[in-house]
């Protein structure tokens, strides 16, 4: 008998991933270029990573992954389709409904590329006798540069993964293992002349092509943003009140995008248009009941309820004043703050001042004191 044929590791690889729900794989060296550290590097010292230290707190191992795993010979590189059904930015105009960001629709998509990435992994260990270590996106590792690397698509303009399959609609995940597997052929940059993503930012986050400060992003100061949001950027973000799409929403590759089939992705009906009025009045008991299970949960009430105030201020219907009074009065300085900012730009000018009579001399944080005493025309502008 001819001797039995071994089968090309990468080949396994890619059928086991594929037959456990990944939508594309691809193989990276277990390194990174020089531009990659020094792009991070830079964005580091300019402080455009805001309030989120652990990217300076891990950028040895960010930077190199020898650093993160020594033994590290090769990376497979993993994505999950995420494309919605219909383009986010529609919403935009409901301004009585809060947009939130499309991956945050449903279920925390950590779980399930956690649970999918162990599976590979195990079974890599299993059958082909190797060492292995999963990274999703909240471990120190330069998931684009790497996806780059393996031929899943390229960094594009807006500094997130575009896929020639998938449009920007990718979440992204490794296995680092210490096999030796060839890596797949790079992928270009195919954003040419095209500037799309960098024109549509509300907030002009953008410095440059492939280039973000964070501390300007309505995705950053909605969700990793722990404190009071500066006046200059409540006006731009709209009702968008976590998250925001619409860098990744205008790219023309997303013409290529299936709708994701994966159910864990597809919108909940009570996260894709909820209105304003009754977010702004949840308790902490309804915010992580609302939210089990989602990403959001994890922003806390105080955060999330300040994102939606604002949203509320900027829809601009008096009748819903009531609610930002409620809320004058809670007990977190964050939404208190944005509860005085929302009911300035509803109420009429004697409930104002009668509000802030009321309150002014009894408030102790700084923040909150600061919103009572803006000019009322410029809170009512948007210009504070």
């Amino acid at each position: 008998m001819p001797p039995r044929e071994t089968p090309n590791p990468k080949d396994a690889i890619r059928d086991r991933a594929l037959a456990l729900g990944f939508d594309t794989v691809g193989f990276a060296p277990a390194k990174l270029g020089g531009e990659a550290k020094a792009n991070l590097a830079d964005y580091i010292a300019r402080g455009h990573h805001g309030d989120m230290g652990w990217m300076a707190d891990t950028a040895a191992r960010r930077g190199d992954p020898q650093v993160l795993w020594p033994e590290a010979r090769g990376v497979v590189v993993l994505a999950l389709n995420y494309a919605p059904g219909e383009d986010p930015m529609r919403l935009l105009t409901r301004r009585e409904r809060g947009a939130i960001s499309v991956y945050a629709r449903n279920k925390d998509y950590h779980d399930l590329l956690k649970k999918r990435l162990k599976a590979l992994a195990r079974w890599m260990h299993e059958n082909l006798a190797c060492q292995v270590k999963v990274f999703v996106d909240t471990a120190p590792v330069m998931e684009k540069p790497l996806a780059q690397a393996a031929g899943l698509g390229w960094q594009g303009k807006h500094t997130n993964l575009v896929s020639r399959d998938y449009g920007s609609w990718l979440f992204l995940g490794e296995v680092y293992t210490d096999l030796e597997l060839a890596p797949d052929t790079a992928e270009a940059d195919r954003c040419g002349s095209c500037r799309d993503c960098l024109d549509v930012c509300p907030t002009h986050a953008f410095t440059g092509p492939y280039r973000i400060d964070a501390r300007r992003c309505i995705s950053y100061l909605t969700i990793e943003h722990k404190g009071h949001i500066a006046p200059e950027f409540r006006a731009p973000m709209g009702n968008r009140i976590y998250g925001c799409d619409d860098c990744l929403a205008v790219c023309p590759w997303n013409k290529f995008a299936a709708r994701t089939m994966e159910p864990a992705f597809l919108p909940r009906a009570e996260l894709t248009a909820p209105r304003l009025a009754d977010l702004a009045q949840l308790r902490d008991t309804d915010f992580r009941t609302l939210f089990s299970g989602s990403p959001i949960k994890r922003t806390g009430r105080a955060r999330f309820v300040r994102n939606v105030l604002i949203a509320l201020g900027n829809a601009g219907d008096p009748a819903q004043a009531g609610i930002a009074q409620d809320l004058l009065d809670d007990e977190q300085p964050l939404v208190r703050a944005m509860a005085v900012w929302a009911f300035s730009r509803l109420a009429g000018p004697a409930e104002i001042e009668a509000a802030r009579a009321r309150r002014l001399a009894a408030e102790t944080d700084s923040a909150v004191r600061a919103e009572w005493t803006r000019n009322p025309q410029d809170r009512r502008s948007g210009t504070a």
